[in-house]
This record gives C-alpha cells, structure tokens and sequence, in this order.
C-alpha cells in the first residue's frame, strides 16, 4: 500500500527501477505466451488429424479382427497372438517448446514381417495377417496420439501460469507500483514547496531584522562630540 511507503528519493529511485524491470518482463511475458498459443493451435491441429486418423484405424483393426474370429475362430486368433515373443518398445525423449519440455515417444518392434509374428505363417490365414497388420499400425497411432496429447496437455499448463504472471503483473503489480511512485511523487512535491515557503519565510524574516536594525541605527540620536 502507497501509506507503507516512505516517500524519499531514494524509494523513488528504487520503484522506478522496479516499474522498468516489471514491464520489461511484462512485455517478455506477454510474447512467450503469444508464442505458446500459436504453438499450441499448431498441435492443436495436429491432434484433430492424429484423433481422426485413430479412430478411423480402430475401425479398420476391429473390422479385421471381427472377420478373423468369424472365419477362421477365436481359438486361432488368440493362438496366433499368443505366439508374439517380440513385444513392442517404448522409449521417451523430450523437446523443448519455448521453455516447456514435451515428450518425444519413440516405439520400436511394432511393424512386424510374417516370420518376425511367432506363429507359423502356413498355420493361419491371410485374415489373421491382416488383423496383426491393423493392429500394429493401431499400435503406432495410439503412441502418436499419446505424444500429441500429452504435448497439449504440458502446452495448455505452462500457457495458464504465464498468463496468471502476465495478469498479475499488468492488473496488481504494475498498478501498485505506479500508485505509490505517485505518491512519493506527491509526497515530495508538497515538502519541496514546504521547504520554499520555509525557506522564504526565513528569508523575510531575516530581511525585516536587517531592515529594524538600521532604521533603530538611523534613528540614534547625534550627540555633540560627534
């Protein structure tokens, strides 16, 4: 509050100081968020296409593996997923968008060729291999939309708190500051003009005793020796 603070030059000196640094953070502020918005609609865009892609090979996997079980049995789908022995992996890395670190998911083992499967090609059906297709490409853009997500999700956080900072800078911070460089401002002000009226009437009174003291000098009576 501007009545907590002690109106000399030196506390001036020190909000000015204060007022310059918070609105060149204000300002830098205010452009990491802009930046991060545009990042985030770019993946924001990305994420539409990823979702849309992910459903529509959801689909396509369920149908494949709908005809496989129709076709050729439950036993021999679930005896040809039992034979996997190379399991897919997943390893994670991470980015840096404007300060905020993402993540990167990278996957490996997920495509597989027919004798890479574990079960023996001449054993299943060209509709099982189909259903394992699918399903692996299933695989690769549920990770993708894992990565997008979870990218949105650290962008949308990291968007809020800088525009928390920016809003406390602009609409507490700034103003506060601003009021009680005014009042010092003030405050100093009405003592300047208190230390000239001082001053003045310092002035005239010294001037009035100088002016008593000659006209009691001139009025001194002449005696004769003079």
């Amino acid at each position: 509050m501007a009545k907590d603070v002690k109106p000399t030059r030196k506390n001036l000196m020190a909000i000015e100081d204060r007022i310059e640094l918070s609105e060149r953070g204000h300002d830098t502020l205010e452009k990491k968020r802009d930046g991060l918005i545009m990042e985030f609609m770019d993946i924001l865009d990305q994420a539409q296409d990823v979702r849309s892609d992910l459903e529509d090979t959801y689909e396509q996997a369920q149908h494949r593996i709908n005809m496989a079980r129709a076709m050729d049995g439950d036993v021999a789908v679930r005896g040809a997923a039992a034979a996997l022995k190379n399991h897919p992996e997943i390893t994670t890395q991470s980015k840096n968008i404007m300060g905020v670190v993402v993540p990167q998911i990278e996957s490996t083992s997920v495509h597989k060729n027919l004798d890479q499967r574990g079960y023996g090609v001449l054993g299943t059906s060209a509709r099982i291999d189909e259903a394992a297709d699918a399903y692996e490409e299933l695989l690769e853009q549920i990770i993708l939309a894992a990565e997008v997500e979870t990218a949105m999700k650290e962008l949308l956080e990291e968007i809020e708190t800088t525009k928390r900072r920016v809003n406390a800078l602009e609409f507490t911070l700034l103003p506060e500051l601003h009021t009680n460089k005014e009042y010092i401002e003030q405050k100093l002000e009405e003592q300047e003009r208190e230390e000239i009226f001082r001053m003045k009437k310092i002035k005239d009174k010294k001037e009035e005793e100088e002016r008593a003291e000659r006209e009691a000098a001139e009025a001194e009576p002449v005696t004769a020796d003079d």
